[in-house]
């Protein structure tokens, strides 16, 4: 069975009561049954979003602590073949689709697992739905 490509946003809509979507809890629902892969990326995004939430005075660090040790425990793998294929086919899907190489990372990463995308984003959605992956 394929595994499902997770972005940042479908994560922080777990993380942040207010950006919840019943397509998040559906995801999250599936991950029960389903692995999911996420680019090299996607921890630092993460991270990066937590930070500045912390910042803002949106989230405090015991917050961000149990949530990261929820995360963790979730079938979730981060693919480091990505990170190989940047100047190459990332770089090129950013350009076609014409993405952020991070978005097109996700984009790459869904193409070449051959299951769904979970995101939030939609422009991304819209770039994986005109090439045929499914978007969750």
């Amino acid at each position: 069975m394929s595994r499902l490509t997770l972005d940042c946003s479908m994560t922080m809509a777990w993380c942040f009561e207010d950006e919840g979507h019943p397509r998040a809890d559906a995801v999250l629902a599936s991950l029960a049954t389903q692995a999911a892969v996420v680019p090299s990326l996607w921890p630092l995004e993460v991270a990066n979003v937590l930070a500045v939430c912390e910042r803002r005075g949106r989230i405090n660090a015991a917050d961000i602590a149990r949530f990261l040790q929820w995360l963790e425990r979730l079938p979730i793998s981060i693919d480091v073949e990505g990170a190989e294929r940047a100047f190459r086919d990332v770089l090129s899907l950013a350009r076609n689709e014409r993405l952020s190489a991070y978005d097109a990372a996700y984009l790459e990463l869904a193409l070449r697992e051959g299951g769904p995308l979970a995101t939030l984003d939609a422009a991304l959605a819209a770039s994986a739905v005109k090439l045929g992956i499914t978007v969750l």
